[in-house]
């Protein structure tokens, strides 16, 4: 009989190198494999799992709703829809909401609602600047946005209207302002590169020039929304709000579902503009409303700020020549080209973590996280660094 990773190697595109072990379930913040080994997950789906796995409410909210209703499209209304939107639009600020499935498709959204607005508000203009090493997406669209040339350089030709920048550099921005900018498109930590944060600073400082060069700002916050960085939204660090901010990853808790909220000014859309057949189903809505709920009613907004210093002083004895992030979305860099090796090395032992390219390894665990596995994670990164 073919084992999972020889079908997968049969029947699955290879768009991805995958790690030599199949999981067959979740509890918390732990995984088991085909064997029954468990394993520590620092990891959580790539920022997703905000509530681990197998959360009691997220599947309860999943069993009921699936029971009562799954799909309808967006040619009708639906209770889970609007109330999940309701919730958004109060944890951050006034705006309306896009849902959708994914943060690329969110950040899509966002991307056309720019040239829309640019469009009335800018005598066509429709170029977006966005900084080198950034992330939004694998569609053609974000993954131009994006400034990272291995993901983009295959599918040349990419679509016009992308202008890259120096990320925490706003004397960047501003210089690379022209009558045929829209907006400003940055994430507030950049976290498919090594978990980079905002300079001091940087943030207010595009905000500021936005608003007085009549640009949209739009934030990325698919990866650091909803908790991860020790408040709601990562931008609420830096005390300002955007005009557009997306969402995904962890706002169904495992569950596929995006959303790019627009403010009064930004909100341009009309119907027919933009759609998304299973955007805002009620099965995702239910359990995303439930994510929320959770994480409000168990306060994991400021336990993550409290644990992700633990977790930052966990990492600072791994002969690791930088650590860095915010809350429970943090980093190390090695010097020497090691980080796959200590990723392969940590499985073995146990322990999920990401190794975001050679050197640097990424830890977005779920927030539940508590201190006793923070402990029990570092005696095992400590001994495989050695």
């Amino acid at each position: 009989m073919m084992s999972t990773p020889e079908l997968a190697e049969r029947y699955l595109m290879q768009t991805g190198r995958r790690l030599p072990v199949t999981f067959v379930r979740g509890r918390g913040t732990v995984l088991f494999d085909e064997s029954g080994r468990e394993y520590l997950d620092l990891v959580a789906g790539i920022a997703v799992n905000l509530l681990g796995h197998a959360h009691p409410d997220v599947v309860a909210a999943l069993t009921m709703q699936s029971q009562q209703l799954i799909h309808t499209s967006n040619l009708y209304f639906t209770q889970p829809q609007v109330e999940l939107a309701r919730r958004l639009v109060e944890l951050s600020f006034p705006s309306r909401v896009f849902f959708c499935n994914s943060g690329a498709e969110a950040n899509e959204a966002a991307i056309k609602l720019a040239r829309k607005w640019g469009a009335r508000n800018r005598a066509n203009a429709f170029e977006i600047i966005t900084t080198a090493g950034s992330f939004h997406g694998r569609t053609l669209a974000t993954v131009t946005a994006g400034g990272q040339d291995k993901y983009s350089d295959p599918f040349k030709p990419l679509p016009d209207g992308f202008v890259h920048v120096p990320f925490n550099d706003a004397r960047a921005v501003e210089e690379a302002t022209t009558d045929s900018t829209v907006a400003v498109m940055l994430e507030p930590v950049m976290g498919e590169i090594g978990v980079i944060p905002a300079a001091p600073g940087y943030l207010e400082s595009v905000r500021s020039w936005c608003d007085r060069k009549n640009l949209l700002l739009i934030l990325d916050e698919v990866q650091t929304g909803l908790g991860r960085t020790g408040r709601w939204f990562a931008h609420q660090h830096a005390g300002i709000t955007p005009d557009v901010m997306t969402l995904a990853k962890g706002l169904g808790g495992g569950v596929p579902i995006g959303a790019c909220l627009a403010n009064k000014r930004a909100d341009v859309f009309e119907p027919g503009d933009h759609g998304a057949t299973f955007g805002g189903s009620p099965l995702a809505c239910a359990v995303a409303a439930t994510v929320l709920g959770v994480i409000e009613r168990d306060g994991l907004v400021g336990h993550a700020a409290e644990m992700g210093e633990l977790l930052a002083t966990a990492t600072l004895d791994l002969g690791a020549q930088d650590t860095r992030g915010a809350g429970l979305m943090r980093a190390f860099q090695f010097e020497e080209p090691k980080a796959k090796a200590f990723q392969q090395s940590c499985l073995e032992a146990g322990l999920i973590v990401n190794a975001v390219d050679d050197h640097s390894i990424r830890l977005v665990p779920p927030l539940i996280l508590t201190a006793t596995e923070i402990d029990r994670a570092h005696a095992i990164m400590k001994k495989v660094a050695g």
